[in-house]
């Protein structure tokens, strides 16, 4: 019997995502996964409800990073410059050399469209979050809604990003935002009415 060792959990998350990535996410079982670091099924239990959840645990941390940057944000603020700064705050949870893991853990999820939908569900759960702190700081609902929706949207498209290129996080969600205010501004000025 293996004695308790710290960093089980991690331990079991590396050994999974490399089963995952050689045997297939369906072909792999939880007890696989703890005897492949000498550990039963009883321990991996311990830890994860289920083998799903050895990709998706720490949801709450990233989550906690973008409350930190929102209320990081000066209280005058606009509901986007909020979620600059939730985005900001958000990306120190990715340095780079967290780079090949994620890129290891983002392999097995587009492979399995039932870990896409659940990967999905997390923006999904960020956006309503972000969305319940800006009206929790006076943002109307609209508002509330449309940045919140945008910041989960963007950090989506920086992330896949940030997984091919190696540039930091911060910088890629810097640029997407970027874009994205100015393809509403030019939207904006198309729909004003000419004089």
């Amino acid at each position: 019997m293996v004695r308790w060792e710290p960093g089980t959990a991690e331990r079991l998350q590396k050994a999974a995502l490399e089963l995952f990535a050689t045997r297939g996410y369906e072909q792999t079982t939880a007890a696989e996964i703890a005897q492949s670091v000498g550990l039963t099924e009883r321990t991996f239990f311990r830890h994860f409800s289920d083998k799903r959840e050895v990709l998706f645990q720490g949801q709450e941390l990233l989550v906690q990073a973008f409350l930190d940057g929102i209320d990081a944000a000066p209280p005058e603020a606009s509901p986007l410059e909020v979620v600059a700064s939730a985005l900001a705050t958000a990306a120190t949870f990715f340095p780079d050399e967290r780079r090949p893991h994620s890129r290891a853990r983002q392999s097995v999820i587009d492979r399995n469209p039932a870990l896409q939908e659940r990967e999905q569900h997390k923006l999904t759960t960020l956006a309503t979050t972000v969305a319940d702190a800006l009206r929790a700081r006076g943002v109307d609902e609209l508002a509330a809604t449309l940045a919140a929706e945008s910041g989960a949207t963007v950090f989506g498209i920086a992330f896949a990003r940030w997984l091919r290129e190696e540039k930091s996080l911060a910088d890629i969600a810097a640029d997407v935002l970027a874009e994205l205010l100015l393809l509403a501004e030019t939207a904006a000025q198309a729909l004003r009415p000419t004089r």
